[in-house]
């Protein structure tokens, strides 16, 4: 093996039909993210991992749904496991409930992935703590199809506080925002569940949105950008 495959990974070897799957997707149009939520399709997404630690632990599952035209699309929906060469620890398994049979007869990665970024199309993405979900399906992405995932995303755990800044203080977690709006959650830790109360979530912040002008996904944007600003000043 080459120094630079040493230090870098050997590049994934996809089949043709997973190269053609992977170009139509790239071929797509970029959404217009200045567009109403009224008319727009937004999908929010969260993951379950091996662990926390985004640069050693792995991929095991994403959830997903959509926000189509201001409403939840429970028909419109992805729930998918990611098969694991080596199951994670069975504290981890107690978190997510994605048992060691479930983990290794789970979607090989490569079309898992590939399943995910055909269902999200160029859709906005949104997610609550963005930078882990972010980072660990870019990691999967580059291990399983050699390439860089960059797109657009919205993090609700800025955007939230900018919305209600006397309450910054008390409510971080997805738990208390989900407690403060009276959200449920019907299997807390899994993926799709978690992906579901982070969009009623977004639906439970739309007064605030409006009352802010900001019902777009780049309002979003904006909002998060000034609560960065906020706790992190240039």
């Amino acid at each position: 093996m080459s120094l630079l495959k040493q230090m870098f990974g050997a590049k994934p070897q996809l089949t043709a039909s997973q190269e053609d799957r992977l170009r139509a997707w790239r071929d797509q149009p970029e959404p217009d993210t200045r567009l109403p939520f009224d008319t727009s399709r937004l999908v929010v997404v969260d993951v379950e991992t091996s662990g926390l630690n985004v640069r050693k632990d792995h991929l095991i599952a994403i959830g997903a749904v959509t926000v189509v035209n201001g409403k939840i699309i429970l028909a419109d929906s992805l729930d998918i496991v990611l098969q694991q060469s080596q199951v994670s620890g069975k504290d981890n398994i107690l978190i997510h409930g994605i048992g060691g049979e479930a983990q290794r007869q789970g979607m090989h990665p490569a079309d898992a992935l590939l399943a995910f970024l055909e269902f999200l199309g160029k859709s906005p993405l949104i997610a609550f703590h963005v930078e882990f979900d972010q980072s660990m399906i870019g990691r999967a992405m580059k291990a399983h199809l050699g390439f860089r995932f960059e797109h657009t995303w919205a993090d609700l755990a800025y955007v939230a506080p900018t919305l209600y800044p006397q309450l910054a203080r008390r409510y971080r977690s997805l738990d208390q925002w989900m407690e403060l709006f009276g959200i449920g959650n019907y299997a807390r830790h899994s993926a799709l569940a978690d992906a579901l109360a982070t969009a009623e979530l977004l639906l439970a912040l739309r007064p605030q949105l409006e009352a802010r002008q900001t019902m777009s996904f780049q309002g979003l944007r904006d909002l998060e950008r000034e609560r960065r600003l906020q706790t992190h000043p240039v």
